[in-house]
């Protein structure tokens, strides 16, 4: 049976999460399972180590297999690292026809166009983004499909990665037996998991602080505006809190989680904590205030880094301004008083986005956690292509199987037209030999046999007779002695006088435009009933390919 399901893969620096879901019978996100790992040879965001890689991946999938009883074949791979930068191009294609409407082909063929840029040596895009199009020279389109137009033009974001990372992730996935769906942008992912549509509408700035990078993402109209990767994230303060105390590592990610604060000013003098010595040494005491310093510190830098970022994109412009302020995810802010540093710094409104804002109700508490966010949006990215794959192969096959029956109704109907041609030609040439045969019998000429002829002399005395009405026809018996006395043997045939051949040649023509008259009588019948067959046939497949394009939509 053909499994629902989808799997995002958060390779991380300090963890490394492989969530499977699926979509419920309301159309809503539902984790089915979650496993973890340790993540091993990864540093700030960037695989320096395969093979501890690979471990802690396949560590990671087989958990989550035993709790869900799936199999898991493919995945969705986040990246991130401080190789990961964004820049804006703008592009344009000329159409063939600038009466057709703009459609899903032209839109994919200017981003396919996009993707041929030449980066820098060791340079691969990963994403390209479109902002803004224009239509024959008319901007600030958001959709032109629909429009009429003969220039498309679009403003894009495109991000760009080393392919050495990007070759790394994808040695990883495949020795680990699994197949690499899609590659994301990490904040792009988390941005789906935490952010809401009225956020992106009214502008806002998502901050993941991870264990090894902090990821920017910024949202202006419902577009990606910035894209921005701080080398920087929870490790730094960790590394800090350990020299600084004198204490190891482990020791020191305890204290960060359950003691830890951004702001020193909510820690009294006289609050301690006591930590276990090494190897039978006297416990080692530390103040929650200088811990809370050491915080302090390199928290105000990495959000000062981050604010940078901000300036740089331009939030101080009237049109470009975050309404809806900053949204801090990721596992580094939980820290204690995190929201307050930020907005010290920045001066935005800031809330903490939970990653189970966009999932159904029935999910664990585990999931709320921001340290999911990227996961999540992990798992809805891939849903959402796989959903696309399904419509594109429905609508494809719906088309061909529409197009089949187009073709065999239009054989049937070709058969069908040959075939009354077909009689309407027999028809017609049985017509045709009726005429010429009723003409000969009207215009049979004097048949000679033996010594019985009929002189040339008596033809151009009839047609002498024929064409003057005034001259009187000879009288049989006198042209019979004539032709006697030449010594001639003639038969005894009774000619018709003038009026006579008048009249039959009268009727003949009626007779002879009588049958014409049937006959192009009986090919107009049967070119309307083609006429109608054709058009009835094709306003019926006309009407059904109608419905079909309206239903896609």
């Amino acid at each position: 049976m053909k499994q629902n399901i989808a799997v995002g893969l958060d390779i991380g620096t300090t963890k490394i999460i492989a969530i499977i879901g699926r979509y419920n019978e309301y159309g809503k996100v539902e984790v089915v399972a979650i496993g973890k790992s340790k993540s091993l040879g990864v540093h700030r965001g960037v695989v320096n180590n395969i093979t501890q890689t690979i471990q802690s991946i396949e560590q990671a999938v087989k958990e989550a297999e035993s709790l869900s009883g799936y199999n898991i074949s493919a995945v969705n791979v986040g990246i991130a690292g401080q190789h990961i930068r964004s820049l804006q191009h703008s592009d344009y294609i000329v159409r063939d026809n600038s009466e057709e409407v703009i459609d899903l082909k032209d839109i994919e063929e200017l981003c396919n166009q996009v993707h041929k840029l030449i980066m820098l040596p060791g340079e691969e895009i990963l994403h390209v983004l479109p902002q803004e199009y224009k239509v024959d020279g008319q901007a600030e389109i958001k959709q032109p499909k629909g429009m009429y137009g003969g220039r498309l033009e679009a403003n894009f974001h495109v991000v760009v990665g080393k392919d050495t990372s990007i070759r790394n992730i994808n040695r990883c996935i495949t020795n680990s037996g699994l197949e690499l769906s899609n590659i994301i942008l990490e904040p792009l992912a988390s941005a789906d998991a935490v952010l809401s549509r009225e956020e992106k509408e009214a502008g806002v700035a998502l901050i993941d602080i991870g264990g090894g990078t902090t990821d920017l993402a910024i949202f202006k109209d419902g577009i990606i505006r910035h894209t921005a990767v701080i080398p920087f994230g929870g490790n730094v303060i960790t590394d800090d809190i350990k020299e600084g105390c004198s204490i190891i590592e482990k020791q020191a990610e305890l204290l960060k989680v359950r003691f830890g604060s951004a702001w020193p000013g909510e820690n009294k003098d006289n609050e301690i904590v006591s930590i276990p010595g090494l190897r039978g040494r006297e416990p080692k005491e530390i103040s929650l205030k200088n811990l809370s310093k050491i915080i302090h510190a390199r928290a105000y830098e990495i959000i000062e880094l981050v604010f940078q970022e901000i300036k740089n994109y331009g939030y101080n412009n009237t049109k470009k301004q975050l309404i809806a302020g900053i949204v801090l995810t990721g596992g580094g802010s939980e820290l204690k008083h995190l929201k307050q540093l930020v907005e010290y710094v920045t001066g935005m409104d800031t809330r903490i986005g939970f990653s189970n804002e966009h999932l159904t109700g029935d999910n664990t508490r585990d999931i709320s956690s921001p340290l999911y966010a990227t996961a999540v949006g992990l798992l809805m990215k891939g849903l959402k292509s796989e959903q696309e794959k399904k419509e594109a192969l429905k609508n494809n096959l719906t088309v061909a199987s529409l197009n089949e029956k187009i073709s065999e109704e239009a054989v049937s109907i070709q058969k069908e037209n040959n075939k009354i041609e077909n009689q309407n030609s027999a028809t017609l040439q049985t017509t045709n030999q009726d005429t010429e045969s009723q003409i000969e019998q009207t215009e049979e000429p004097i048949s000679s046999d033996n010594n019985e002829v009929t002189t040339e002399e008596d033809l151009s005395d009839r047609k002498k007779t024929t064409e003057n009405t005034d001259i009187d026809t000879y009288s049989q018996k006198d042209l019979i002695a004539q032709r006697q006395a030449e010594g001639i043997k003639v038969k005894d045939v009774k000619l018709p006088n003038v009026s006579q051949e008048k009249e039959v040649t009268t009727e003949d023509a009626t007779d002879t435009d009588a049958i014409d008259a049937s006959s192009e009588e009986k090919s107009e019948k049967v070119s309307k009933t083609l006429g109608e067959n054709r058009k009835g046939f094709f306003d019926h497949w006309a009407s059904r390919l109608k419905d079909f394009l309206d239903n896609a939509e």
